[in-house]
């Protein structure tokens, strides 16, 4: 399917997990796809995986390059021979058992015959494993995982960005509701939400009130409404009182077309723009994974520029060239 420097990936290596996880999806949905729709499930996916296998092969490649450079053939199997021992103790001593542990098993022999139900193998996640960390070690020695963010940077984001931290005005709020449909009348309705106001008067407790006897769909939470912006409301009079009414205090009774209400507003805040020294933190860490993708971005065109890829398509690598021979393109067509 591709040639990753010098080595191969084969469809056989990609096949059974794309076989797998096509069964695992007709087993759940239960349902009878057509023989070529299948095919261009299997195709997409194969292609799928193959890109992601290139690039995890690149940077084991590039890792090996660095540790070898243009050293003769032997020198770099020995190489490789080293660092594979090395990955292949860190496998069976971490990632092994962590294996067994999540398939329920004991021995390599029934993880094994696991794996293998999956599409995979024991000696498959071993050698993944193995190019994984082979690459992630290729990654972690090239690029910054902590690089710094002055506070010019983090000054200029915010004024390019200004719109993004203006705010509306916003309050939080108590709530005791009780809809005219749930009563006879309006006389009946206002006596029980009259009651309703008393009782959380001077019992103290909106909440506690809001919780046993409010109508509206906050009132299992204590009738507590968080941070709501100005105008989000479908009431216009609940709307102009919450943000009109003194904060703290319990309100008369509000009468919409729907129902009586008392509030009382907890907090509110004015309509504005986030000072900077709030956000500094947030906008630094977002300039700091911007740098890192951009170390990451650098270093894969490095790689590219550095491991040379062949593959059956091209298409879907950036910098891969045509693999001509194409014994494998049959077995896809099936």
């Amino acid at each position: 399917m591709a040639v990753v420097g010098q080595g191969r990936i084969l469809l056989g290596e990609l096949s059974p997990k794309v076989d797998s996880r096509i069964s695992q999806v007709l087993a759940q949905t239960n349902e009878k796809v057509p023989d070529d729709q299948l095919h261009f499930v299997r195709l997409k996916m194969t292609r799928g995986l193959l890109a992601q296998t290139i690039q995890t092969r690149m940077l084991r490649e590039a890792f090996l390059l660095d540790q070898v450079g243009t050293a003769a053939a032997d020198k770099r199997r020995e190489a490789e021979a080293t660092m594979s021992a090395k990955a292949r103790q860190m496998f069976y001593e971490t990632e092994l058992p962590s294996l067994k542990k999540k398939a329920g098993v004991d021995s390599n022999g029934e993880l094994d015959d696991m794996l293998r139900k999956e599409g995979s193998s024991l000696a498959l996640r071993q050698r993944e494993f193995m190019d994984q960390m082979l690459g992630h070690l290729y990654i972690r020695g090239k690029v910054n995982k902590d690089p710094s963010v002055p506070l010019a940077e983090i000054v200029e984001y915010y004024q390019t960005h200004r719109s993004d931290y203006e705010h509306k005005a916003r309050a939080r709020w108590e709530q005791l509701t009780v809809m005219f449909s749930n009563h006879p009348d309006r006389q009946a309705a206002m006596k029980v939400i009259s009651d309703m106001g008393r009782e959380a008067l001077y019992g103290g407790s909106m909440q506690a009130v809001a919780k046993a006897k409010s109508e509206e769909p906050f009132a299992s939470s204590g009738g507590l409404h968080d941070w709501t912006n100005q105008g989000s409301l479908a009431s216009t009079v609940l709307d102009q009182k919450i943000f009109t009414l003194p904060t703290g205090k319990m309100s008369e009774i509000i009468e919409d077309k729907d129902a009586f209400h008392i509030i009382r507003v907890l907090e509110r805040e004015d309509a504005g723009v986030s000072p900077v020294g709030e956000l500094q933190d947030d906008i630094s860490e977002v300039l700091r994974q911007k740098k890192i993708l951009a170390d990451q971005e650098n270093v894969m065109k490095e790689v590219r520029s550095r491991v040379p890829v062949w593959s059956l398509y091209p298409e879907d690598f950036p910098g891969a060239k045509p693999l001509m021979r194409v014994s494998a393109r049959p077995a896809l067509q099936r």
